[in-house]
């Protein structure tokens, strides 16, 4: 829940199914290829010294926006709320931090969290740094209305809080993950205003979480002492003390435990040096990863990252990937006028402080190859005003490895068209590649700020996913003026889906689909013999023509390995309508006066 965005009405563009390509290679056109490849010896010593004198360095520091913190540092928390007094209402501001700290106990701290911030612990372990205070996002900027509280994040911390309850009043974009509360946890702003969040992984909260006003919220392979309530969709997986599947009264969804998950990368102090710990993919997840001490992974130091600093350019950062650097983002904005290429495996693309990404010239961000154990995570990408086909690919059209051993995920990467000014994107997220991890996404086409509107930010498709066996936990897409979501690949899941319907929609005619009224927030292609979902949510609010009837919110084939558990969709205020909840399944919202829902499994 925020405010208006958009919708159009042309047909849907199909998708084809994709066709897998050979995996051999003829010997003979090997050998040719090989011949051709051969350089002469002036052209290899002259392309060896052309590398070396171009190549990028490792390491180095961190650049002027993360502030690093230990117990002696003075004044603390007066340089927090220095910070915090710049972003609390910066939502759309080009300043970008990371408040990190050093292992240790800080006492009498109340670190509040503003946009494109991000404060996490330099241990190993959460409880390697303690604060005795807390780390708070509350909504005082916006007249106690959390529903705007996106771009910021927690990480690794333990806290103490001094009132026996941490606040973190939160909406989309807002991760608290590897964080060690003793005590409760508050979602809810102060004077329980509207929120509608969020997303908590790898944490453990020793007292009561308390949603309150949260519409809706995923938790993953946690601990919780308790959890208070739900408003309309509250999903679980792999969480220990989660309150048992009872959904839609209370509104729980509850799996014991997470397919296949890994955690995202974080930097942490091993004595002096900064290194990137890696951790390992754990199948059938629950509780922390951090339960025993050491999680289990892989450290890697850091001058094995190129530490990109704002002004660097695109090729640099390809350069260094070629290299055989991994890519460590500062807090910044940084403008590619090419194609970011990742195809190397195992590569590690981590951003802090909300580091984002805006493409120029109508190019993709970014590009992952066809390979195995890419991790993107932490990175904000931003359309640009040139219309960019996609803004991020993992894998190209047709790709075909099998990558189940070592997935590629994508970790707290979100995706914005408009807002902080005009951007444009046909599909936001493409992912070919089989066996690919989304772990908390928020792909969003702007309702508010500034460069928005149904022609000004147009963007048609949300997520596309034509991989196999992908496995999505945390997807919060909203707003596309077509599908929000569509799924081609087989065996595919998600695990708790966030959607709304875009608000500014001029019309119904601007939102027909054929003979159907509106696209689906979620479609499974028709070739689909295999896909499950669980605890998924779709909203409108048709503000603009509050007549609107959208047809239903899910769209999937009728075949016996398709299924749905624990489907909602809402009408905000009556302002627009569903008939279905998906396909021709479940009855239609109505009223004006409250917030109607429908609610169905499926088949």
């Amino acid at each position: 829940m925020h405010a208006p965005p958009t919708a159009p009405g042309t047909a849907p563009r199909s998708a084809p199914r994709r066709h897998r390509r050979s995996r051999a290679l003829g010997f003979a056109a090997l050998a040719v290829s090989l011949l051709m490849a051969v350089p002469t010896a002036q052209t290899a010593f002259g392309e060896e010294s052309r590398k070396a004198q171009a190549a990028v360095p490792g390491g180095g520091d961190l650049g002027p926006d993360v502030h690093v913190f230990d117990p002696s540092t003075p004044d603390i928390q007066g340089k927090v709320d220095e910070i915090f007094k710049k972003q609390e209402s910066a939502q759309f501001g080009l300043d970008r931090y990371a408040l990190l700290f050093k292992p240790g106990t800080y006492d009498n701290i109340n670190a509040q969290i503003g946009f494109y911030t991000s404060i996490a612990g330099l241990g190993l372990n959460p409880n390697d740094t303690t604060f005795n205070g807390d780390v708070t996002v509350d909504a005082g900027w916006f007249d106690g209305n959390a529903t705007q509280n996106f771009w910021r994040s927690a990480e690794n911390l333990t806290l103490n809080p001094v009132s026996g309850t941490n606040r973190w009043a939160v909406s989309q974009a807002a991760p608290f993950r590897r964080m060690h509360v003793k005590g409760g946890l508050n979602l809810a702003p102060d004077g329980y205003g509207w929120a509608s969040g969020g997303y908590i992984a790898d944490s453990k909260i020793d007292g009561e979480v308390g949603p309150y006003s949260q519409q809706q919220w995923y938790t993953r392979d946690s601990s919780v002492g308790g959890w208070g309530n739900g408003v309309w969709n509250m999903t679980f997986s792999g969480v220990e003390g989660a309150p048992a599947n009872s959904f839609p009264e209370p509104p729980y969804t509850t799996l014991d435990t997470t397919p296949i998950s890994r955690e995202k990368p974080f930097l942490y102090l091993d004595g002096a040096d900064y290194k990137v710990f890696v951790p390992e993919k754990r199948e059938n997840a629950r509780g922390v990863s951090w339960a025993n001490g050491t999680p289990a992974g892989e450290s890697i130091p850091l001058d094995q990252f190129y530490v990109v600093k704002e002004g660097a350019d695109a090729a640099t950062i390809n350069a260094a990937v070629e290299q055989g650097l991994h890519l460590l983002f500062t807090p910044g904005v940084y403008h590619v006028d090419e194609t970011i290429t990742i195809d190397r495996p195992d590569t590690v693309a981590l951003g802090i402080g909300l580091a984002t990404i805006i493409p120029d010239n109508g190019v993709t961000a970014i590009k992952v190859g066809d390979v195995s154990g890419v991790k993107l995570a932490g990175l904000l990408v931003d359309a640009g005003p040139v219309n960019s086909e996609t803004l991020i690919e993992v894998g190209p059209e047709n790709a075909s490895a099998d990558h189940s051993a070592n997935p590629t995920s994508l970790q707290d990467v979100f995706v914005r068209i408009g807002g902080a000014g005009p951007g444009k994107a046909t599909t936001s997220i493409v992912v070919n590649s089989d066996d690919t991890i989304i772990d908390h996404t928020w792909v969003w086409r702007a309702d508010h700020g500034e460069g928005w509107g149904w022609e000004t930010n147009r963007a048609d498709y949300g997520v596309r996913v034509n991989g196999d066996d992908v496995l999505a936990t945390g997807l919060f897409v909203e707003h596309f003026n077509k599908y929000d979501v569509e799924w081609y690949g087989e065996r595919g899941r998600t695990i708790f889906f966030q959607n709304e319907k875009a608000y500014d929609a001029p019309n119904q005619e601007a939102i027909q689909n054929g003979d159907t009224k509106g696209y689906a927030a979620y479609r499974v292609d028709d070739s689909v013999e295999e896909h499950e979902g669980w605890g998924m949510g779709s909203y409108c609010f048709y503000n603009v023509d509050p007549t609107i009837v959208q047809g239903h919110g899910f769209k999937a084939p009728v075949k016996p390995g398709v299924k749905f558990h624990s489907l909602i969709v809402v009408s905000l205020g009556g302002q627009g309508q569903y008939e279905h909840v998906i396909n021709e399944v479940g009855s239609p919202t109505s009223g004006t006066d409250t917030i109607p829902s429908q609610v169905v499994n499926f088949p």
